[in-house]
C-alpha cells in the first residue's frame, strides 16, 4: 500500500515526507493507523550518526495508533484496537524467557538493525529498501509492526499521548521504579531533565522521596521541574552539582542519583553526589566514565535499559498513574504536524521543547 513517510536519507540534510510503497503484515505483525510518534533523542542520534548508518530510514519508535489487520498468528489484538508500540523483542532468548525482555539478546539487530523480525524490510520507495526502525518506524501514516512491539491502550486515554511511554518516558519512570526503587522519605538527584529525566523525577514524587534534587543547564527545564516535584533545582553551569547536593543534605550525599544525560563527566558527577553507601543509575553511552577509587566506595553503579521494563506491564500502569494525577507526563510534551518533523527535531536538539509529539494527518 503507499503511505507517507518521513526519510532520513543521510546524516546532514532534513527529513523529507515522501510517498513510499509499505508491504502487508506478515502472520506475526499488524498493519497500524498511526495516530502520533514521539520525537525521541535516539531518532535524532541516529539520524545524524555518520558510521554505521542505516540510511536511507524510516525512523520513529515511539508510536500510537490503532490496528487495521492483523496476521493470522496474531494473539491478543485485533482490528480497531487501540495501541501504543514500545521496543522490538525475540521472545525467545534466556532473558526473554525469564522475563526480562529489556534485555533481550537481539536487541541491537531488531531494534537498530534496519530488518524487521524475518530479516527483510516492509517498507521501500521506488524499489529501493528503506531501513526499518525498532521494527516500527513510526514516522509515518501506518506501520507494519511485530505483535511483541504492541501494547493495549485503554478506550479513556489520549492516545496521541501515549507514543513516548514506549520508550523515553518509561526508560525514565522504570530507572526509579523498576530499578532504584527508593524507599519513601529518600533523597534523589535527577541529572538531566530532558523526556527521560523529568519522568524519572516524576517518579521519584510518585515513590514519596522528600528530597528531589533537579539538575540541569536551563533556567525553563529547572522551573518546569519544581513544578512538577522537585524540591531543589541546580543549574549546572553556576555552581558544582555534587557540592550543592552535599549541603542539600546535610553533608551526607543523596541515597539515589540517577543520570539521564548519556555523559561519562555527567555520570561521575552523580556518583560524587552519593552517600557512601548510595545508587547510581545511568542511561545510554556517551563517553568515557572514569572513576576514582575515591569515588566510589561503597556504592552501586548500574545501567539502565528501557526502563527495565516488561512494556505490557508497566506501561498500563503509567497511564493508570497518569489518569490519577500522579505521574503528569502532559506538561513535557508538545504537538506538533506531521509536516513539521524538521522544526520538531530542531526544537528537541535545542531543548526548546522537552519531548516533541508528531500528530499524523487524518
Amino acid at each position: 500500500m503507499k503511505i507517507k513517510a518521513a526519510i532520513a536519507y543521510n546524516h546532514i540534510d532534513p527529513y523529507s515526507i515522501e510517498e513510499i510503497d509499505l508491504a502487508e503484515p506478515k502472520a506475526d505483525e499488524v498493519l497500524v493507523k498511526i495516530a502520533a510518534s514521539g520525537y525521541c533523542h535516539t531518532d535524532h542520534s541516529v539520524k545524524h550518526r555518520e558510521e554505521r548508518s542505516i540510511h536511507p530510514s524510516v525512523l520513529g519508535h515511539e508510536g500510537s495508533g490503532t490496528i487495521v489487520s492483523v496476521g493470522e498468528q496474531v494473539k491478543g489484538f485485533a482490528p480497531g484496537d487501540r495501541i501504543c508500540m514500545s521496543f522490538a523483542y525475540c521472545g525467545e532468548c534466556y532473558a526473554c524467557v525469564t522475563g526480562r525482555v529489556y534485555q533481550c539478546e537481539s536487541t541491537g539487530k531488531l531494534n537498530f538493525g534496519g530488518k524487521a523480525m524475518d530479516g527483510t524490510s516492509r517498507l521501500s520507495k521506488d524499489g529501493v529498501e528503506l531501513s526499518n526502525f525498532f521494527n516500527q518506524s513510526s514516522f509515518a501514516t501506518y506501520s507494519v509492526t511485530h505483535q511483541n512491539n504492541l501494547v493495549h491502550v485503554p478506550d479513556d486515554m489520549d492516545l496521541r499521548l501515549t507514543g513516548p511511554l514506549g520508550c523515553g518516558i518509561q526508560t525514565g519512570a522504570g530507572l526509579v521504579l523498576n530499578c532504584l526503587k527508593p524507599e519513601p522519605g529518600s533523597s534523589i538527584v535527577v541529572f538531566g531533565l530532558g523526556g527521560v529525566g523529568m519522568s524519572a523525577l516524576m517518579a521519584a514524587k510518585l515513590c514519596n522521596c522528600t528530597t528531589i534534587i533537579a539538575v540541569d543547564t536551563v533556567d525553563s527545564r529547572l522551573d518546569l521541574a519544581m513544578e512538577l516535584g522537585a524540591t531543589h533545582a541546580v543549574n549546572a553551569k553556576n555552581t558544582e552539582p555534587d557540592v550543592e547536593a552535599k549541603k542539600i543534605t546535610g553533608g551526607k550525599g543523596t541515597n539515589y542519583a540517577a543520570d539521564c544525560t548519556g555523559t561519562g563527566v555527567v555520570a561521575r558527577t552523580a556518583l560524587r553526589c552519593l552517600h557512601y553507601f548510595g545508587m547510581l543509575a545511568i542511561i545510554g553511552g556517551g563517553g568515557e566514565f572514569v572513576v576514582g577509587t575515591g569515588d566510589l566506595g561503597a556504592k552501586t553503579l548500574t545501567g539502565i535499559t528501557e526502563g527495565r521494563s516488561t512494556p505490557s506491564i508497566f506501561i498500563p500502569q503509567l497511564i493508570h498513574y497518569y489518569q490519577k494525577g500522579l505521574f503528569p507526563f502532559d506538561r513535557i510534551v508538545q504537538f506538533y504536524d506531521f509536516e513539521e518533523i524538521n522544526q520538531a527535531a530542531d526544537d528537541s536538539a535545542s531543548g526548546k521543547t522537552i519531548k516533541p509529539i508528531l500528530v499524523m494527518p487524518e
